[in-house]
């Protein structure tokens, strides 16, 4: 029996009393911060400092979990975040904490530290879902985070990320200054534990991978186009400015394009994942006059995203003009793709063939806080561990065993890390 397999009793109450505590109508709900990601925090904050864990808060909200002693060497980031999208699994996220803690229980019943200080990271709204940017709590840390972005509203409550911020404690005056709340030089390095969110593990027959890279992405949150509504009998082809028409063919316009980049073998993901007429206006008898939808391109490439994003430019005007409509983008959101730390990825295959633990390498089609911390000079990697439903859905149904393979490498590997 491996040695953290003592810890699975432990993972799964914490999974349990998490679940419990923020399940919603068909999942779990862990708003970013809001009420769920905190509740999901305050448990485990409970549970660290029973076990006699210092823990701390951060000026941008989020928290981590130490051993008592005090070292000066530059700790190793061991995390990943805490919060949901709406009606989403239970372990997407909160598995990379839990299986940080059950690391720190394990250094401090061995008495085993690594060569850099152990730190288990918390973080807050890493899910676009909620203010239409992702990583939230880990930009902040990095003075990344737009200025604007803090007058975003929560998709529910229509209450500013600036206000969520506050009410948990981030400071978000420094945060609007773009104040460097985390030094990059001040960390040996950061790795985060993670389900894998397709299925390629399952097919594979395998309980964990090693990710050596993270997709970036470009994408538009509002999109609106804007035509002239109108009777839908009374009005001809030639003199309509249909808004739904118009928004279609811009989606299948992408699609050619999106299958044209594959052939050509490009890695690149495309979605639209919001589209529609206003409720208030729709009838079967109208010609749309506006539609709101999304556009999102992700890729490991640079050049790749660059090129969609080109292409995006060019299917909105060309349609623009052939449909007598016009279109407004808002904002453009983008993540840059990141490569994980080549040292890191041969810690974790040294350690994988220690334990014989069949791996892989898995790049990341979903992005991940990882990213940002290598974007800002952090020597970063990422293990996944399977996950048999997918994510992003309550269905999500990793097993325990797989979980505990996954802490067993987490383990050995930032105790190897140098």
């Amino acid at each position: 029996m491996k040695a953290s397999a003592h810890y699975a009793p432990i993972a799964q109450r914490l999974f349990d009393d998490v679940r419990a505590a923020t399940a919603s109508r068909l999942g779990v709900t862990r708003e970013s911060y809001g009420a769920g990601e905190s509740r999901a925090i305050g448990i485990l904050t409970e549970f660290a400092r029973a076990n006699g864990f210092v823990t701390y808060v951060d000026r941008a909200g989020n928290v981590t979990f130490s051993l008592a002693e005090i070292r000066r060497e530059r700790p190793v980031l061991c995390g990943s975040h805490m919060d949901s999208v709406p009606e989403g699994g239970n372990f997407d996220g909160l598995a990379g904490v839990v299986a940080g803690l059950l690391c720190l229980l394990r250094q401090r019943d061995e008495g085993r530290r690594g060569l850099h200080p152990l730190r288990v990271l918390a973080l807050r709204g890493e899910e676009s879902a909620w203010f239409g940017k992702a990583y939230l709590g880990s930009s902040a840390l990095f003075g990344r985070l737009p200025r604007s972005l803090l007058d975003a509203r929560h998709r529910t409550s229509g209450a500013t990320l600036a206000a969520c911020m506050r009410e948990v404690g981030a400071d978000v005056d420094a945060i609007a200054a773009g104040e460097v709340l985390l030094a990059s030089h001040a960390v040996a390095g950061y790795i985060e534990l993670h389900i894998e969110q397709g299925a390629v593990l399952d097919d594979a027959r395998r309980a964990v991978a090693i990710v050596p890279s993270i997709r970036g992405n470009v994408r538009y949150r509002n999109i609106r186009c804007i035509g002239q509504a109108g009777h839908s009998g009374a009005v001809p082809r030639e003199h309509r400015h249909d808004a739904l028409f118009a928004a279609a063919h811009v989606i299948n316009e992408l699609d050619e394009y999106w299958k044209t980049m594959l052939n050509a073998g490009a890695d690149l993901v495309m979605t639209c994942g919001v589209f529609g007429t206003r409720a208030e206006e729709h009838a079967i008898s109208r010609i749309p006059g506006e539609v709101d939808f999304s556009f999102e391109a992700r890729s490991a490439d640079h050049d790749v995203l660059t090129g969609a994003l080109a292409a995006f430019d060019a299917t909105l005007k060309r349609t623009a003009e052939e449909y007598g409509v016009r279109f407004e983008t808002g904002s453009l959101l983008q993540t840059a793709p990141a490569t994980m730390d080549a040292d890191w990825i041969a810690v974790l295959e040294q350690a994988a063939t220690q334990l014989d633990l069949p791996t892989q390498h898995l790049p990341s089609g979903a992005g991940h806080d990882a990213a940002m911390f290598a974007d800002a000079g952090i020597r970063s990697a990422m293990i996944f561990v399977r996950n048999q439903n997918g994510s992003h859905n309550p269905d999500e149904a990793m097993r325990l065993a797989d979980f505990m393979d996954g802490v067993e490498l987490l383990y050995e590997g930032v105790n190897a890390f140098v």
